[in-house]
């Protein structure tokens, strides 16, 4: 069951990369991006990555916080983060617990073998922790500048 725009943020406590750690309510106030991905090191997810580090100052413009979650490590987060000097936080699920809380770990389909997996998706969350806009599936070209678009649009 994904989370829909309307809906309060799931509240979270979870490991990042150099060995913090953050909470979402923590951030009310902050306009917040959490975008789920796959796995660190991998061409589309290094992409996507990389556009929403390119865009960071124009996220930190409009008072908003980018955040990327996947069930890696916090240990291959570093090494992500260091390889594309990444400036945002990356959430180590490791349990899976914020991928289910969100609604992005489904059943996929490669090859005809079925797996669960991350569903690449993005939430903009606003001041208050209200989820204002959801996007599932996402293709990674232009996505970052999406969002951005409706970041300045709230």
């Amino acid at each position: 069951m994904s989370l829909d725009a309307g809906s309060l943020a799931p509240d979270f406590t979870a490991p990042t990369d150099g060995g913090g750690s953050i909470t979402l309510s923590a951030l009310r106030g902050k306009n917040v991006i959490i975008y789920f991905y796959p796995k660190d090191d991998t061409p589309g997810c290094t992409k996507e990555a990389c556009a929403f580090h390119a865009a960071e100052a124009d996220f930190s413009g409009a008072d908003a916080v980018v955040l990327g979650v996947s069930k890696d490590s916090a240990a291959s987060h570093d090494k992500f983060k260091a390889k594309y000097a990444l400036g945002f936080p990356l959430i180590a699920d490791i349990d899976g617990a914020i991928c289910e809380a969100f609604g992005v770990w489904v059943e996929k389909l490669n090859y005809g073998k079925k797996y669960m997996g991350i569903e690449r998706s993005t939430f903009l969350i606003d001041k208050q922790g209200v989820v204002r806009q959801v996007w599932h599936k996402v293709k990674v070209d232009g996505h970052a500048e999406k969002v951005l678009e409706a970041l300045k649009a709230l």
